[in-house]
């Protein structure tokens, strides 16, 4: 091995080093304060629950039809729904502030809030 080769190795790892390092020593604990999961159904509020370590389940009954929202973990994850798609069952876990589920079937949307009733507040896109 030449002089150039360890230099070459060195930096190489120092580059990963940079970018490896702070995903090992960021921890992804909770912002402070309560989360909520917020439930919507066509647009109307329809329940809102304290996401707790705990496990339980919420039906969800519409004249759309029926959904079961699993609260675990300080988290929430659809785990039944009797909509023809089921596509809802394919979010998973979510448990960090603006992430969603939506059950287009039934009209229903679950949204990770914070105490102030907030999502993350970032905005995806503007369209004119």
């Amino acid at each position: 091995m030449k002089r150039g080769d360890i230099l070459l190795g060195v930096i190489v790892l120092a580059i990963a080093a940079f970018f490896l390092v702070p995903k090992f020593t960021h921890h992804n604990t909770p912002a402070s304060g309560a989360r909520y999961a917020k439930i919507t159904i066509d647009g109307d509020h329809y329940k809102t629950v304290e996401l707790t370590k705990e496990a339980s389940e919420l039906d969800i009954k519409s004249k759309y039809g029926y959904n079961i929202l699993k609260i675990y973990n300080n988290g929430a994850q659809m785990i039944d729904a009797d909509c023809p798609d089921k596509v809802c069952l394919t979010f998973g876990f979510v448990s960090k502030v603006g992430q969603t589920i939506v059950c287009l079937p039934h009209r229903v949307l679950v949204e990770i809030v914070d105490e102030n009733g907030k999502g993350n507040g970032d905005i995806d896109a503007v369209v004119q």
